[in-house]
């Protein structure tokens, strides 16, 4: 017997206690310092014949090689089986134009087709995707640049876009900046709407700094309006946050503003935080961004002193979310990167990409649905096989099963390689998670 590969040991923040945690065996545990000095003085000389060396062995922190790698061998096969036959999500940008002046876009850089979006290419668009997905469930997540504009012709193309996923049977979700929204309503009303994202960056005062109109126009209430219409017509709203230094500390005042509202209260209403960070161009400052952990530890700092964001927004913490809502941990992660498997992106020029990072980039284009079908199959191909087990650094990494070698394009612009990591600080949001979700079972 030997210490598995696939453990993750660390020391629980602000604690004495440790966590053990194995996503290939299925099993965590919390140890007492004692338990955890003897679980890595096994490690180091081997297991006795304590009750507590079974315990250690019966879960799989401790197993004999061959077994191990026939359960990773297995668990690697359903995961790519159920990722196979997982719904696939796939964007469709109607243009990559904008309203806003956003202090942190990363896509004001880009240069786009001048083309204008038709009928003829929505009909392309849904012909290819009835085909190449039949066997698939899937949905459609329209895109931008902003979607959601007002003018005749691109109210008419979006009002074309959602009826005709409806004649097919399939679900819509909006990404917008929510200016717009209340115009849009009796549009997104004549489709299967599953959800429609938007971003308030704070409060009135924080989100207007940095999310304003070109002529730079305030936002905020415009957007709130369009919330509250959405949310009265039962169209859920799943309320973005995108967090740098400059705006962490609002996060208390928009969770009290959003519970005083009563979005939080409304089934039709969800949250998520994204991070602003450097991808492909971002006009922010590099000291005004957040690492992934940082992010984390700041906001773990945050919830301590003002609880009542967890009503607003729970973070994930790696697994630890999982673990304590559900009970157990999720299956094993070999890929965390959706390009090309059960994501895709598609936009008004007829170009396919690989996701919502590459859409729009005119080196990321991996073929065509308009004016005719082409493929750039070997880069497809390369794509879809990216996965912990193709990418040379994750194969001896404790943390794969959890990180899944993180986001493709991320690591693709920084190495050069599809097939690099894009690593997550995997152990140390555990060591967040345990002592945000598991204080009881510490104590």
């Amino acid at each position: 017997m030997i210490y598995s590969k696939y453990n993750i040991l660390s020391k629980i923040k602000d604690s004495d206690s440790h966590f053990i945690v194995n996503l290939l065996s299925g099993n965590a545990d919390i140890l007492s310092k004692s338990e955890a000095d003897l679980t890595l003085e096994f490690k180091n000389n081997g297991l006795n014949d304590s009750d507590f060396a079974k315990e250690l062995q019966e879960k799989g922190y401790f197993s004999e090689p061959s077994t191990e790698k026939k359960n990773y061998q297995k668990a690697y096969f359903d995961f790519v089986d159920n990722r196979d036959s997982d719904e696939v999500q796939i964007f469709f940008v109607p243009n990559y134009s904008c309203n806003f002046a956003c202090t942190y876009c990363f896509q004001d850089e880009y240069s786009y087709p001048k083309n204008d979006l038709c009928s003829e290419v929505i009909d392309s668009f849904f012909a290819y995707v009835v085909k190449e997905f039949s066997d698939r469930s899937k949905y459609i997540t329209i895109f931008g640049g902003e979607p959601l504009l007002v003018n005749p012709k691109q109210m008419q193309m979006v009002e074309y876009i959602i009826t005709s996923a409806k004649n097919h049977g399939i679900d819509i979700s909006v990404v917008t900046n929510g200016y717009y929204l209340e115009e849009y309503i009796e549009i997104l009303k004549k489709g299967n709407i599953r959800e429609v994202q938007v971003t308030l960056d704070g409060t009135e005062d924080f989100h207007n700094e940095r999310r304003f109109l070109k002529d730079k126009s305030a936002t905020f209430d415009k957007i709130v309006k369009g919330i509250d219409v959405a949310l009265s017509n039962q169209i859920t709203i799943n309320l973005r946050m995108v967090l740098d230094k400059m705006n962490m500390i609002n996060l208390p005042d928009l969770a009290r503003f959003t519970i005083a509202k009563g979005w939080t209260k409304s089934e039709f209403f969800k949250t998520q935080i994204g991070r602003n960070y450097e991808l492909h161009h971002c006009q922010s400052t590099s000291l005004q961004l957040y690492n992934r952990i940082n992010l984390y530890e700041d906001l773990f700092e945050l919830i301590k002193a003002n609880p009542e964001i967890v009503e607003f927004y729970k973070p994930a913490y790696s697994v630890a979310k999982f673990l304590s809502e559900n009970g157990e941990l999720p299956s094993p992660l070999f890929d965390s990167c959706p390009a090309c498997k059960t994501e895709w992106a598609f936009d008004y020029s007829g170009n396919i990409y690989s996701c919502t990072a590459t859409v729009g980039k005119s080196d990321e284009v991996l073929g065509t649905f308009y004016p005719e079908i082409t493929l750039k199959k070997d880069i497809i191909e390369e794509w879809q096989s990216r996965d912990v087990t193709e990418i040379p650094e994750c194969k001896e990494c404790s943390l794969q099963l959890a990180c899944g070698g993180g986001c493709g394009s991320v690591a693709k612009n920084a190495s050069g390689k599809i097939c690099s990591t894009d690593c997550r600080p995997v152990k140390e949001l555990l060591e967040l998670g345990f002592a945000a979700y598991f204080n009881n079972e510490i104590e």
